[in-house]
């Protein structure tokens, strides 16, 4: 009996060890406040026994945080391929050192990126005409605000704002409204 005692008690330590490890890492999406917009990245493939191991490189890449975006240059290590982001999408992200290393959520391939970060001050990097530039944070919120673009409250799509029409004079007059 006391056998059966010791072994359950232990049985119930390790089973308490396990799950502190498994939250620690955790992959629920609802872990992930933030939001990353990768535009760029290289890397280089490293393999044991023709299986892959790790992917690491550098790149660049806008953060969503508090509703404010950031620029950034990165290096990465993953457990599996980086992808940059289609039009407007965004990866789940999270701080593991504030300011310093982030975690990002590989959805579709089921693991995870940390990136060790460098934040820009007041840039955010945008793709005008095919080629990569920077631009003002306050310039880029502008827009979002203006598009009702916000990734990080599932806004993940800008909204088209309509030209405004040109206003033609009717008899001379002006085109002012009355």
């Amino acid at each position: 009996m006391r056998r059966f005692l010791l072994g359950g008690l232990g049985g119930f330590a390790i089973c308490a060890l396990l799950s502190t490890v498994v939250l620690a890492g955790s992959r629920n999406p609802a872990d992930f406040p933030l939001r990353v917009h990768i535009y760029t990245h290289n890397g280089v493939s490293h393999y044991y026994n023709q299986s892959l191991q790790t992917v690491d490189g550098e790149g660049r890449a806008n953060l969503f945080e508090n509703g404010e975006p950031r620029g950034f240059d990165y290096r990465y290590s993953c457990e599996n391929r980086l992808m940059n982001s289609a039009g407007y999408e965004t990866y789940l992200a999270r701080w593991k050192k504030p300011g310093k290393t982030l975690e990002i959520l590989l959805p579709a391939m089921g693991g995870t990126c940390e990136m060790k970060v460098e934040l820009k001050t007041d840039i955010v990097y945008r793709r005008h005409k095919g080629l990569l530039g920077e631009e003002s944070a306050a310039r880029y919120k502008e827009w979002m605000d203006k598009h009702q673009y916000d990734p990080e409250h599932g806004k993940n799509i800008p909204i088209a704002v309509e030209p405004e029409p040109a206003q033609t004079p009717a008899g001379g007059g002006t085109s002012e409204p009355n």
